[in-house]
């Protein structure tokens, strides 16, 4: 049956699920399914296991392993269950020799195994350097992602994934643009910078590089690359380099996607965020005064524990006070050894309506966003399926698909659900 890797989560763990999927054929195996799971949320971790029964289901005989942030967090529940052949932690997974193992002589214990003899899973806090996975040619995605950094320094009160992450590290700035030249000879005509901690890249070493220097070197050095995109940022921690980048470089695309998480200050002291609301506001009416057509996105959670109606209303109020377009609206979901889990709850009944609530806030604001958008000429790279993202990453259907991978010119007559229709 092949090689089957189901990714949940983030897009470092699309890229790490790629690069462990290309181990995992390159050690000769070819009938194998590969859970690589999420932990950042209590549903993330039951829908990993909800797949791992269903694979067990469809193919009997097939191993399954299990690797990811749940894994890392929580090895012993996962060994256990009697569908589970391997648990590999986020660090082993991305060895060949666990692969090479499986496919070799020394195969691991079959499902019935101890849970103790399926385990392969290091403390992910002595886990030092990091590695430039990326996707594979455009064959498979329009897009190239490109992971130059792992782990998180901070601990965020309600966040796990540092337990499953490790410390901060970063990828060298010459293998991150080796990698990068890479992607663009594979046909690559954008690039997405991932990682855990974006804009923490470089900050493990007071003498190495920054975001913006690691940003600026692939622009010099890969000049036939038409787009570079950020994932996930930090506003608090945008070195000057990277802000006049983002400013003044036509190829860095005028898209942030924040790290905000709550717009009360006293939530936010109680999240140990490193920003409060009016930082937030005025970084991005700051960026927008620096590049107007800049547009922004944010992860914002409701029902945080002690979070009161005035508070909340703080948070959705965000929304316009920030300009946002592109919210992802999270219900608080405790996870265990998280300082916050210990904090006084919400009842669930009352975070699930106003996640509902801060979700209609992002659909309305999203909306207004593909309005103002309508007659406008926009710059679409375009993906498989009929569709494509604008440089302000605007969803745009078209039509009659054009191939994948090209740079068009568009003017959208009209919008439907989340994207813009092409004209």
């Amino acid at each position: 049956m092949g090689v089957e890797v189901r990714t949940f989560g983030c897009r470092l763990n699309l890229v790490e699920g790629e690069a462990l999927e290309a181990q995992a054929k390159a050690a000769g195996l070819r009938d194998l399914a590969v859970v690589n799971s999420c932990a950042v949320t209590a549903e993330a971790v039951r829908q990993a296991r909800q797949a791992i029964r269903r694979l067990k289901r469809a193919a009997p005989q097939r191993p399954v392993v299990v690797t990811g942030c749940a894994a890392q967090i929580d090895p012993n529940a996962f060994a256990a269950m009697p569908e589970v052949t391997r648990v590999l932690g986020n660090t082993e997974k991305l060895d060949p020799a666990q692969w090479r193992a499986l496919a070799g002589a020394n195969r691991p214990p079959d499902d019935a195994a101890a849970p103790a003899d399926k385990l392969a899973v290091g403390d992910i806090m002595t886990a030092r350097g990091a590695s430039a996975w990326r996707t594979r040619p455009l064959a498979d995605h329009t897009r190239g992602f490109l992971q130059v950094q792992n782990g998180c320094d901070h601990r965020c009160t309600f966040c796990v994934i540092p337990l499953g992450r490790g410390n901060s590290r970063s990828v060298a700035l010459a293998d991150a643009v080796a990698q990068a030249r890479l992607l663009v000879a594979d046909g690559a005509r954008e690039i997405v910078l991932t990682g855990v901690d974006l804009t923490s890249y470089g900050r493990e070493d007071a003498a190495a590089p920054g975001l913006g220097t690691l940003v600026r070197a692939i622009l010099d050095a890969v000049p036939e690359l038409p787009r570079l995109r950020l994932s996930s940022l930090d506003a608090v921690e945008i070195d000057d380099e990277l802000r006049a980048l983002i400013a003044g470089e036509p190829r860095l695309m005028p898209h942030l996607h924040l790290s905000l998480q709550s717009g009360d200050d006293l939530i936010l002291k109680r999240m140990k965020r490193r920003h409060g609301r009016d930082d937030a506001v005025a970084f991005c009416a700051e960026m927008r005064r620096l590049r107007p057509e800049i547009v922004f996105g944010a992860d914002l959670i409701a029902g945080f524990p002690t979070e009161d109606e005035a508070m909340f209303a703080r948070t959705l109020a965000l929304i316009e006070d920030c300009g946002l377009s592109y919210v992802h609206g999270f219900p608080y979901s405790a996870r265990p050894g998280t300082p916050a889990a210990r904090m006084p709850q919400l009842p669930a009944a009352l975070v699930r309506e106003r996640a509902a609530r801060l979700r209609e806030a992002a659909d309305a604001a999203q909306a207004r966003h593909l309005a103002a958008r309508i007659g406008r000429p926009l710059t679409v790279l375009t993906e498989r399926g009929g569709t494509g993202r604008a440089e302000d990453f605007t969803l745009v259907r078209f039509a009659a698909a054009p191939p994948p991978g090209r740079i068009v010119p568009v003017t959208a007559g009209d919008w439907a659900g989340k994207a813009l229709l092409a004209a």
